[in-house]
């Protein structure tokens, strides 16, 4: 199964994503702004979502909103 971002850069565990759009995450005052880098994120078993860490809470992310950086 292959994960891509917005671009169609394929994505692997470990690597580095840029946020395209401003996103707010449900349950979270926070808001990801766009070009926020994103480290070491995580594929899971659905191609068009990926696992990630912002601050000390794990969250999951669409693919369409992120690029490899």
């Amino acid at each position: 199964m292959e994960t891509k971002d917005s671009n169609g850069n394929l994505l692997e565990d470990g690597d580095n994503v840029h946020v395209t759009k401003d996103l707010k995450i449900k349950g979270m005052s926070k808001t990801l702004k766009r070009g926020n880098v994103i480290k070491n994120i995580r594929l899971t078993n659905n191609s068009q979502e990926v696992e990630c860490r912002v601050g000390k809470s794990q969250i999951v992310l669409k693919t369409q909103f992120l690029k490899k950086a």
